[in-house]
């Protein structure tokens, strides 16, 4: 991984596939404040368990946040889980799990409701990421005003 691949959605949000330890570093150096790790422990061979992850972005300076999402399995208690740490997070804000996608998914669900549903898909699709499939939820989200 590099910071290549960290993916802009807006000014206090960012997206990357998963990290290994020199992009905690890569992340302090661009100015991110709190790193959010969307992807459970164990779900891949190879992958950085939460405690080193925690470490590295505590050896960096950078805020940690673990907030697991069962890939395929999000639920509506995840987004709440997702709004309200990014509600309480230091911005700007680096998030990752397996690919981007469901840290994507997550901040878009958590989004919804100060945000157009249009716009969110826009601001994705600049990242590289496709929210069609999640337009429906989103539009009611932003319409109802939460979840």
């Amino acid at each position: 991984m590099s910071a290549s691949n960290f993916r802009r959605l807006d000014d206090a949000f960012s997206v990357a596939p998963q990290l290994v330890e020199q992009d905690f570093v890569q992340a302090r150096e661009q100015g991110f404040r709190t790193i959010i790790n969307n992807r459970p422990d164990g779900e891949g061979s190879g992958q950085m368990s939460s405690d080193r992850a925690e470490a590295a972005a505590s050896a960096h300076g950078l805020k940690y946040i673990y907030l697991p999402v069962i890939s395929g399995g999000m639920t509506a208690a995840d987004v709440v889980a997702m709004r309200e740490a990014l509600a309480s997070a230091e911005r700007p804000v680096l998030a990752y799990c397996r690919t981007g996608t469901r840290s994507c998914n997550l901040w878009a669900l958590a989004s919804a409701p100060d945000v157009a549903a249009d716009q969110l898909v826009d601001l994705a699709a600049r990242a590289g990421y496709d929210l069609a499939p999640l337009s429906g939820q989103l539009v009611a989200i932003h319409h109802r005003g939460g979840l």
